[in-house]
C-alpha cells in the first residue's frame, strides 16, 4: 500500500505540473491584450500600461512567464490579480463559500442516487423504476444554463420558496436552491449506475449461496450486494466531489454566489490571466487528492482489493 501511495504521489506531481502549463498556454499565449480587457472602453495611458506589463511580466517570453507563476505558486505565492487584488485572499473568499455548496449537493445527490438505485435495482420494471429512469432522462436531456434559472424563477421568485439570489455572505437555507440545481448535474448518472450495479450483483452466484444459506432479505441486501454494489458509485461521486467543488460556473452565476465558479468566469471574461490560473490550480489539486481517496476507498468497500 505504501508503495502504491508513494507512485500515486509521484504521478499526481506530473499531472500537476503538466496541467497547470497546458492552464497556463491557454490563458497567457494568445491574449489579446488583457490589459485593455481589464479597463475595457476606458483607454489606457502609456506609462500606466507599461507599469503593469512589467509588474506582470507581460513583455517576456512565455516560459519564463511560467516560470515566474510556478516560482511563486511553489513558495505559497498564488500572485495578484489584474485588478490589483491578492488571489490569495480573494480564494480565502471564495473557497468556503464553494466548499460548503459542493458539500450540500453532493450529500443530496449522492444520498437520493443510492436509495432511489437501491429501491429500482431491487424491482426493476415497477412503476417506481419507469418512473425514475423517465425522471432521470429528463434531467440529463436539461442542461444548467437551462435548469439554473429555471429553478430560480419558479421556486425563487415565483412561489418564494428559497431565496432567488445567495449574496455575499449565503446561509444554508439560501444555498440549498443551488445545491439541489448543481446536484442534478451528477444525481442522474450516480442513480442510474447503482440501479446497474444493484441488479447486477442481484444476479450474482454469491447472493444465492446467501439465501442458500437462510440469511434475510434484508441482509444480503445491506451487507453482500450494497457493498459491492457501491464500488463503481464511489468512482463517480470522487470524480463528481471534484466537479462540484470547482463550483459550476452557470450556477454561482445565476444565483450571484461568490464562489469559485463565479471568480472564474469573472477571470476568463476580464482575461485576467493571474486569477484564472491560480484558481484552476488548486482546483488541480483537489481534482488529483479526491481521485487518491475514492481509489484507497476502493479496497475498504472490496476486501479482494489490494494495492501490491
Amino acid at each position: 500500500m505504501f508503495r502504491y501511495i508513494v507512485r500515486r504521489l509521484l504521478q499526481m506531481v506530473l499531472t500537476f505540473f503538466g496541467a497547470t502549463f497546458i492552464v497556463y498556454a491557454l490563458m497567457f499565449a494568445n491574449q489579446d491584450d488583457p490589459l485593455q480587457a481589464l479597463a475595457g472602453e476606458r483607454p489606457l495611458t502609456q506609462n500606466v500600461r507599461q507599469a503593469l506589463t512589467e509588474r506582470y511580466h507581460l513583455d517576456e517570453p512565455f516560459i519564463m512567464q511560467y516560470w515566474y507563476y510556478m516560482k511563486g505558486l511553489l513558495t505559497g505565492d498564488f500572485g495578484t490579480s489584474l485588478t490589483g487584488r491578492k488571489i490569495a485572499d480573494m480564494m480565502a473568499q471564495a473557497w468556503p463559500v464553494t466548499i460548503r455548496l459542493a458539500l450540500i449537493a453532493i450529500v443530496i445527490a449522492a444520498t437520493v442516487a443510492v436509495v432511489a438505485g437501491v429501491v429500482s435495482g431491487i424491482r426493476r420494471g415497477s412503476l417506481f423504476d419507469n418512473v425514475t429512469l423517465v425522471i432521470t432522462l429528463i434531467i440529463l436531456s436539461l442542461p444548467i444554463v437551462v435548469l439554473a434559472p429555471l429553478a430560480q424563477l419558479i421556486f425563487g421568485i415565483k412561489l418564494g420558496w428559497f431565496p432567488p439570489t445567495a449574496g455575499a455572505h449565503p446561509s444554508f437555507w439560501a444555498l440549498l436552491l443551488p445545491a439541489l440545481v448543481l446536484g442534478s448535474l451528477v444525481i442522474a448518472t450516480e442513480l442510474r449506475v447503482t440501479r446497474s450495479s444493484v441488479a447486477e450483483n442481484l444476479r450474482s452466484d454469491y447472493v444465492r449461496t446467501a439465501r442458500a444459506k437462510g440469511l434475510s432479505r434484508q441482509r444480503v441486501i445491506g451487507v453482500h450486494v450494497l457493498r459491492n454494489s457501491l464500488i463503481p458509485v464511489v468512482t463517480l461521486i470522487g470524480v463528481d466531489i471534484g466537479g462540484l467543488m470547482s463550483g459550476a460556473i452557470v450556477t454561482e452565476g445565476v444565483f450571484n454566489i461568490p464562489g469559485v465558479g463565479f471568480n472564474l468566469f469573472r477571470g476568463i471574461r476580464t482575461e485576467d490571466g493571474p486569477l484564472v490560473v491560480g484558481f484552476v490550480s488548486v482546483l488541480v489539486i483537489v481534482f488529483l487528492v479526491v481521485n487518491l481517496l475514492v481509489d484507497l476507498l476502493y479496497a475498504a468497500l472490496d476486501p479482494r482489493i489490494r494495492y501490491e
